[in-house]
């Protein structure tokens, strides 16, 4: 394949991944949008692996990699179940991180690479392996953390040092100061010492990051990793020389960061909070008072006594959250749903930014389960919608629907945005136990007088709804 033809090539899937990110930004148009980025991706691999840069010798290396690289992409797809696709999203972003090194090692090893700059372009190539091994350096050990608590096992809570700011500050003088004696290195040898310096401090720092983000920040996390895995796609791109590269990692970092910023204003809290530590622990505790007694008496129903608020209501509203994807409930919800709307109940979905733990995920459910894009509407279109609301059955959700936020200005999460749910007429909330949720904060809707608790596997109990519902 001839330069030219490469180029144009690279032209088509550049403009296909931009279609794709169009498409994929609404449900309606998000297959179309996959599609698009399919056939950009493919015409780009095709135009790299048979362009003018890949010599014979080089190709047969370059297949048995893609033979391997797609088994396992083609074994994971078809495995990991779908609870399990944020820690995937997590390790697939450490990857990118590691193949930004390695490129990096690589490109600095490479003699001919060396011979092909001088003078400013051989200093401004230096620039571009140094900040493109410190990018992908972060980015791989902040996203193997991230899987790690993602896939818990590694717990939600931060981990917060003393004079962890101080640390960090004290890391990027090094950093910077390595970075100097790398650029002013007399041979590969002599680079090599700051160069890899810089990387353990880049290792150590990423791994520092994401264990001081506590569990309820982990959506934002994930995100900030999409970007950051994008940055390091435009620096590998710099130092190849590949125009491909450097669009697509740019396209890619700047979107995770806009939604980065998007869900730190869903949570009302800012990206530099997240960084510096967020709030969480790890789960699992039961909201008492100070001498231990819980705050308030709970209502339990029985799947029956559910059924039947279901049935007589005319509006209901769905809230899901990841203890629905945990028991794979979505299916049920879905049988539910049909059930309601062929009685005539208006039956609407209530999907928080940050529910679940990695953006969209609740969404990727709900349309596994082939419910309806139209009715699956988003917390701010909903919101005011709760007070003519006769049920809102929460799923599985906790810290996005916790009432604290607003009632409560000592509450870690005072001032976050939620799902007014205590507003309907009757709440059901949908849990194993009485454990708080990811955030480890206390929720006083399980004491609400119109709340009532509905206890057990959220798969089971809603099959029990269902054929109650039939009968």
């Amino acid at each position: 394949m001839s330069e030219s033809l490469a180029t144009v090539s690279y032209i088509g899937a550049t403009i296909l991944f931009i279609l794709s990110l169009g498409g994929l930004s609404h449900p309606d148009t998000s297959r179309r949008g996959n599609l698009y980025g399919m056939i950009g991706m493919t015409i780009a691999v095709l135009a790299t692996v048979f362009g003018p840069r890949v010599t014979p010798a080089g190709l047969t290396w370059i297949i048995a990699a893609m033979v391997v690289g797609g088994s396992v992409g083609l074994y994971a797809a078809r495995t990991v179940k779908m609870t399990q696709m944020p820690e995937l999203v997590a390790l697939m972003h450490s990857l990118v991180g590691l193949a930004a090194c390695l490129v990096g090692f690589a490109n600095y090893f490479d003699p001919a690479a060396a011979s092909e700059f001088q003078g400013a372009a051989k200093s401004i190539h230096e620039v571009e392996i140094y900040v493109g091994i410190l990018i992908g350096a972060v980015t791989f050990s902040g996203s193997i953390i991230a899987f790690g608590k993602l896939s818990g096992k590694i717990g939600g809570k931060p981990l917060l040092l003393p004079g962890r700011h101080l640390l960090n500050l004290a890391g990027l003088l090094v950093v910077i100061w390595f970075g100097g004696a790398f650029m002013h290195a007399e041979s590969v040898s002599a680079g090599m010492v700051p160069l890899i310096v810089m990387t353990a401090i880049a290792l150590l720092f990423g791994i520092h990051m994401v264990m001081a983000i506590g569990g309820a920040d982990m959506p934002v996390v994930v995100s900030m990793l999409n970007s950051y895995s994008g940055w390091a796609a435009a620096a590998t791109g710099f130092m190849l020389s590949n125009d491909l590269l450097i669009v697509t990692g740019a396209l890619v970092g700047s979107s995770g960061a806009i939604l980065s910023y998007i869900m730190c204003r869903a949570m009302n809290r800012n990206f530099i909070s997240v960084i510096a530590g967020g709030f969480g622990t790890g789960g699992g505790t039961v909201v008492a008072k100070a001498d231990g007694e819980p705050v308030g008496e709970v209502v339990a129903v029985s799947a029956t006594e559910t059924a039947e608020l279901l049935r007589e209501a005319k509006n209901v509203i769905i809230v899901p959250g990841y203890g629905m994807a945990v028991a794979q409930a979505q299916h049920t919800v879905y049988e539910i749903t049909q059930h309601l709307r062929a009685m005539g109940v208006n039956v609407r979905f209530g999907i928080h930014p940050v529910a679940g733990r990695m953006p969209g995920h609740m969404n990727v459910l709900l349309a596994e389960a082939k419910v309806p894009y139209d009715i699956v509407m988003e917390m701010d279109e909903i919101n005011a919608d709760f007070p003519d609301t006769d049920v809102a059955m929460v799923i599985g959700a906790n810290d996005i629907v916790n009432p604290a936020a607003q009632e409560d200005p000592t509450s870690p999460i005072a001032g976050m945005p939620v799902l007014e749910v205590w507003k309907a007429k009757t709440s059901i909330v949908m849990k194993r136990s009485m454990a708080s949720g990811y955030a480890g904060v206390d929720n006083p809707l399980f004491y609400k007088e119109n709340n009532r608790m509905l206890f057990g596997d959220a798969k089971k109990m809603l099959e029990e709804v269902f054929v109650a519902l039939k009968s």
